[in-house]
């Protein structure tokens, strides 16, 4: 019998990290005299695109005249202050452990494809207590190149022993549905997150309210 693999999207998909990654962009911020120009409730979404989108929609609140140079001076700054406040306020969204433990019992490979950079996400979901549930980890900066191009994913799937055709993946953005495209897998969009109500005019191969509808979704697009 084929290998099958599920392949998880990590900021926004297994667990929400909206609070702590605000809130070391907002250090950045303070730290150049600004105060904290994102709100961790109505910039959640944000928080879930990266750091970059973080920095540029918190210049553009603080100083208009900012510009990539900006964003790019203060990115490692605010990636040595996330991993500080890594874990503070991250949880798993209800029914994460249950639903990949479930998968796993029923003989699929499980990985992660994340645009953080590795060696966060290692530092994460080690922090979590999760990072044993999954064969495999890419991250941002394990290749040249990060989501949406279907390498990560393909190396996602690869490093956990399956096989591209007999794979799907879980996400929550447009950067998830546009690499399961690239990459000719179906695609599951999580509805709980800040960006849940929109997530059906992405057109997904399946929507999800709640991690206890991921068994029966996955069994239904891998057969």
């Amino acid at each position: 019998m084929a290998i099958k693999t599920v392949v998880f999207d990590l900021d926004g998909t297994l667990a929400d990290t909206s609070r702590d990654l605000i809130a070391a962009a907002n250090r950045c911020f303070e730290e150049l005299g600004f105060g904290a120009a994102l709100d961790p409730v109505a910039d959640a979404a944000t928080a879930f695109r990266g750091g970059r989108a973080m920095l540029t929609l918190g210049f553009s609140r603080v100083d208009r005249a900012a510009g990539e140079a900006e964003i790019d001076r203060e990115y490692p700054r605010f990636l040595g202050a996330y991993r500080e406040v890594i874990d503070r306020e991250t949880k798993l969204y209800p029914g994460a452990s249950r639903a990949v433990t479930a998968l796993r019992h029923a003989g699929f490979r499980t990985s992660i494809c994340t645009n953080k950079p590795e060696g966060l996400a290692e530092l994460l979901m080690q922090r979590l207590g999760f990072r044993e549930a999954f064969d495999a980890l890419v991250g941002a900066d394990t290749l040249p190149v990060r989501k949406p191009d279907p390498a990560p994913y393909v190396a996602a799937v690869e490093r956990a022993g399956g096989r591209v055709e007999q794979s799907v993946l879980i996400g929550d953005t447009v950067t998830d549905r546009d690499t399961a495209r690239a990459a000719g897998v179906p695609v599951v969009l999580v509805a709980f997150g800040p960006g849940g109500a929109d997530a059906a005019e992405l057109a997904p191969d399946a929507l999800i309210g709640h991690f206890d509808e991921l068994s029966e979704v996955v069994a239904d697009l891998l057969g």
